[in-house]
Order: structure tokens, then C-alpha cells, then sequence
């Protein structure tokens, strides 16, 4: 196999801590190849909440998942990255001080170093049990959602008791035709705040609340869903009109995507020295909640700073022979694309 793209930095994960480090790594010129499992830009922002305000980012009192993930695409833009979603790194080998990275397309990466900000890794949803749920997936069951409007005036049956569901309940009561939100037990695991919200909707009629229930079984004709039917502790049925599934049971993560690369895995994080976020394998380095040390706090920007060091140890790496001088990016400028 001969390689097909050549980087400075190849980065794993396209969340926001992996887009602040193309970022990161533009400022000291180098340029980025991410490589991302999720078939989006954003991560779990854009998976799991994209609609849902975060709080601790500096210089923004709240500011949504989905335009956080945005400014940071516009923030990194002027770097021209090359992007490889819906792909998992699959190998790697070494040449000198190049690395050869296999991904599940059958590529292969030449990049001088890695910077892994994968977060708890490659990430897929927990499937509920139920008969002839896969024929109905992308058309009528969604474990996430990207874009709402395209749900709007539509049955919807939702399944879950976490921020997820009870977040989507609450933004789709404003377009959907219905929204029904079925748990299994009467306690909620959201946030208070969110669930406070969820309950005036159900006072004003706007959700309706379906607990303790389980969804039981699909109906659907021509692979699309015309009803669920939900079930209580006791047996007892009942059958929800609907066009569209959302089951929020939680994501599966998996690092096993970099099990060649050496990095001494712990569980779902990476080991590494919070001086340099260098990791095991000399080259690679790490960003993110994937990476691990005493006293971690996993905050966004926490990870941002991470990136920052990684860049500068990646850059260090990569170009042992070049001196690194410290720049603030007002000294630097109107950010410039990394010559090709």
C-alpha cells in the first residue's frame, strides 16, 4: 500500500478539542489531517447535544453545543484541514521518524506525529432490543439528531431518561406534531434545571410523559414506523402513534481503533504527562478526555489547553532540527493557510 494523504499532524477525533488543535498546530505551521469514526464534524456536541447551552467556555456565558462546533470549524478554516469521517485509524507503522496510519478506507496517512483527542473514543449507540429496528434506521429511528427542522410537524416517540431525551423532549415540543416521552422508571437522570422544564411541558400538554413504561415492539409498512407500543411493569399495553424513534439509551465507546499504536490503554483514557500530553509511544500525543493524569479535570477547556501543549510538543517532534519561538497570535496576525 502506498500513502494516499501526507500531514504534519494527523489527529484522531474531530470533537472540539480535535478542532481546537488544528488550530493550535496552524499557529505554529503545521498543517492537519483529522480522522474521526463519527460521520460529522463536532463529536458528541454534535451527537448528543447539539442544541443543549454549555457554560464554561471563556468569554461566552452560554453559548450552544452545535455554534460552539461552529466557531471553532471557522477558527480552524483558515488552516485547510483534510477530513476522514465515518473512518477509523485500523494500523500503523513506522519509518524514521514518519508514521504510516491505516484507516478502514483502505488509506494509508504519512504524518511526522499524532495528536489523539479522541475523546472516550469511537462511539456507537446502544441499540435497543427491539424486532426490525435496524430496517427502520436513518429513515424513521434516530440515536441522534443533527438537524431538527427536519423533524418538525411529526409524531415523535422518544425513549430515555438522560439529558439527551429529556433535552430533545423539550426542544421538539416547539415543532413536532406530538412528542411523547417514555422511560421506564418515574426518576429522571437529567439535569434539574432540564427536568423542571420538561415538567411545565407536561403540565401545559405539550409532552406527554409515559412512565413507568418500556417501548415493547415496532410497527412499520415500506421500512417506514406507523406506531410504538409501549408497556408497563405490569404488562400492560398500549400503542403510541408515531413517525419517528428517538431512543436515547447512551453510546458505547471504543479505543480499540488504537490498539497498535502502543499507547497503554487504560479502559477509555490514554495515560500521558500533563508537561508535554506526550503518551507512551514517542510521537503520539494526547488532548482531550481521552487523555489521562493525576488530577485531571475533564472540562472543554481543560482539553483546549491540552491541545495547545500537544501542538507544541508535536511541533517539537516533528521538527526537532527547527527552533520554536513563542508567539502570541495577536503578534502572529490574521491567521494564514499552512502552505500545501
Amino acid at each position: 500500500m502506498s500513502w494516499k494523504y501526507e500531514s504534519d499532524i494527523l489527529v484522531v477525533g474531530a470533537g472540539p478539542v480535535g478542532l481546537f488543535t488544528v488550530f493550535a498546530c496552524g499557529q505554529l505551521g503545521m498543517r492537519c489531517h483529522v480522522v474521526d469514526a463519527f460521520s460529522e464534524i463536532g463529536g458528541q456536541c454534535i451527537a448528543l447535544y447539539p442544541e443543549k447551552p454549555i457554560y464554561d467556555i471563556p468569554g461566552f456565558p452560554s453559548v450552544r453545543a452545535r455554534e460552539l462546533i461552529t466557531r471553532l470549524r471557522e477558527q480552524a478554516k483558515p488552516y485547510r484541514p483534510k477530513f476522514s469521517l465515518d473512518t477509523l485509524t485500523t494500523g500503523l507503522r513506522r519509518d524514521n521518524r514518519w508514521f504510516f496510519i491505516q484507516t478502514s478506507k483502505g488509506d494509508e496517512i504519512l504524518t511526522r506525529a499524532v495528536i489523539v483527542a479522541a475523546g472516550p473514543g469511537a462511539f456507537g449507540p446502544n441499540r435497543p432490543p427491539l424486532a426490525g429496528i435496524e430496517a427502520l434506521e436513518g429513515t424513521s429511528v434516530h440515536y441522534w439528531v443533527t438537524d431538527p427542522q427536519q423533524l418538525r410537524g411529526k409524531r415523535i416517540v422518544i425513549a430515555g431518561g438522560g439529558d439527551s431525551a429529556v433535552d430533545w423532549a423539550i426542544v421538539l415540543s416547539d415543532i413536532a406534531a406530538s412528542v411523547t416521552l417514555v422511560h421506564r422508571r418515574a426518576k429522571f437522570r437529567a439535569s434539574p434545571a432540564s427536568l423542571s422544564a420538561l415538567l411545565q411541558l407536561s403540565d401545559n400538554k405539550k409532552v406527554d410523559l409515559r412512565v413507568p413504561f418500556q417501548i415493547s415492539a415496532l410497527e412499520a409498512a415500506e421500512q417506514r414506523l406507523e406506531a410504538v407500543t409501549i408497556e408497563d411493569m405490569d404488562g400492560k399495553r398500549e400503542t403510541l402513534d408515531a413517525d419517528v424513534l428517538l431512543p436515547f439509551f447512551g453510546l458505547s465507546s471504543d479505543l480499540s481503533a488504537l490498539s497498535e499504536f502502543g499507547l497503554g490503554i487504560e479502559g477509555s483514557t490514554i495515560p500521558c504527562d500533563p508537561l508535554t500530553m506526550s503518551t507512551r509511544a514517542s510521537g503520539i500525543f494526547a488532548a482531550g478526555d481521552v487523555a489521562f493524569y493525576a488530577h485531571k479535570e475533564k472540562l472543554l477547556v481543560t482539553g483546549f489547553s491540552e491541545a495547545a501543549i500537544a501542538a507544541r510538543s508535536a511541533f517539537t517532534y516533528a521538527y526537532p532540527d527547527k527552533p520554536y519561538h513563542f508567539q502570541h497570535s495577536t503578534d502572529r496576525g490574521v491567521p494564514r493557510p499552512v502552505s500545501a
